[in-house]
């Protein structure tokens, strides 16, 4: 997420558009559904036996059926299920189920329509059906780079545990915030204005617009987030890490676990503390791991607070509903463990088959196989980038905060999905 320049429009349109957006907030309750997670960076759970199930969505469902943007082809090469490597060694029947969570919002696109309610409808197929179903009602595209480039990155994130209670003690004194009252989001394409990012985060001070403070003066007590407390957690560190992967749950003193996803954020940009560590001559690069950075942080306590204000960017959370198979993505989905991704979706639709081939963590083991572009996040930027969900707890961690790794991707769309040329 990049910085926005408030100076660039009239202020009567921005206050216009702050004043729609401050009165669809008074007529809410609850945030709305998540927009992008903040995945940023990520043993390994078993498929799940049966689709997870999916929340009612923020909006009122429509019988109308939704049409499909058509894609810019400029960044996709058609190709052929042999181009794919490993394709014939992979389990697609593995990411069937996950493939059925996102035909729960992508059936009512044109588009998706055919080839989801056929998903939808048939029993569930082993290894070799499975291959056969994506074979013979998609078609793979390979995702290029500007450049012509196939090459990319793959990293990963996790869904981390933390430690915590419901009202502050000596132990749990990090508060995990709600969206602040004083936060306000402006939808720029509804007043017809075109910006690489269309939602736009600030605050009202008298009759200007301002950018929402930054994490140092959120830490400072200057937004209004009293009293939007969710729990209260025991470690900074893994707060800031929770913020980072978006999503998590939180182990409650006195019985009971809370999952917390991504609500909102305060629209400044994400700056690495890794990066920060390096340049700084504090890590070497080839310890700017999350665990490095964590092991840093138990080694310097009188300099993290300085550090973690080095990233202006800051989550905030709403809790989730119980009962849920995974974490929230971008797509309102609930995301598998190894075969969710989150994804640009300036390049791929969020809830498209993706074939990645890639390698395991700090390793040239292949890593290839079919997954789900379910997630988006502010630092998942481009058309051959994606991060790898691996699932929940330390393992998963392990894995995630290891991973980057050189990435090839083959996006799948139905026979017939609208792509504009080349």
């Amino acid at each position: 997420m990049h910085s926005f320049d408030f100076n660039k429009f009239p202020l009567r349109i921005l206050l216009a558009a702050v004043a729609v957006a401050m009165t669809a907030t008074a007529c809410r309750s609850t945030p709305d559904k998540a927009p992008p997670a903040a995945a940023e960076s990520v043993a390994v759970p078993a498929p799940v036996p049966a689709p997870l199930p999916v929340p009612p969505p923020s909006e009122a469902a429509t019988p109308v059926m939704r049409q499909t943007a058509a894609l810019a082809g400029n960044h996709l090469r058609r190709a052929q299920w042999t181009d794919l490597p490993g394709w014939q060694d992979d389990d697609p029947a593995a990411a069937w189920n996950a493939f059925l969570t996102s035909c729960s919002t992508l059936k009512t696109q044109t588009a998706w329509q055919t080839v989801c309610n056929e998903a939808m409808t048939a029993p569930s197929p082993d290894r070799k059906g499975a291959r056969q179903f994506f074979e013979a009602n998609f078609t793979p595209y390979q995702l290029l780079q500007p450049d012509g480039r196939t090459e990319g990155l793959a990293t990963g994130y996790y869904e981390p545990l933390l430690r915590g209670s419901r009202k502050p003690t000596t132990r749990y004194r990090y508060p995990v915030y709600g969206v602040p009252a004083d936060l306000v989001t402006l939808d720029l394409p509804a007043f017809g204005i075109e910006a690489r990012e269309p939602r736009l985060r600030g605050r009202l001070d008298g009759k200007r617009v301002l950018p929402y403070y930054e994490r140092a003066q959120i830490e400072a007590g200057m937004a209004a987030v009293q009293g939007r407390e969710i729990a209260w957690v025991e470690d900074p560190v893994e707060l800031f890490f929770l913020q980072i992967q978006g999503s998590g749950r939180i182990e409650l003193e006195g019985g009971g676990v809370l999952r917390v996803g991504f609500a909102d954020h305060n629209g400044h940009p994400y700056r690495s503390i890794g990066r920060l560590l390096i340049d700084r001559g504090e890590l070497a690069a080839e310890r700017a791991s999350m665990q490095g950075i964590k092991a840093w942080a138990r080694q310097n306590p009188d300099k993290l607070r300085e550090v973690l204000d080095h990233n202006p960017r800051y989550i905030f959370f709403r809790e989730l509903p119980e009962g849920l198979g995974g974490p929230l993505g971008a797509q309102g989905v609930p995301l598998t463990a190894r075969r969710s991704i989150a994804a640009d979706p300036r390049y791929v639709p969020l809830g498209a088959p993706v074939f990645l081939a890639t390698t395991w963590p700090l390793s040239k083991k292949p890593l290839q196989q079919l997954m789900l572009a379910q997630d988006t996040g502010s630092a998942i930027r481009g058309a051959v980038r994606a991060d790898f969900f691996w699932g929940y707890g330390d393992e998963a961690g392990r894995e995630a905060g290891r991973m980057k790794q050189a990435l090839r991707m083959w996006l799948l769309l139905p026979r017939g999905y609208p792509v504009n040329g080349p």
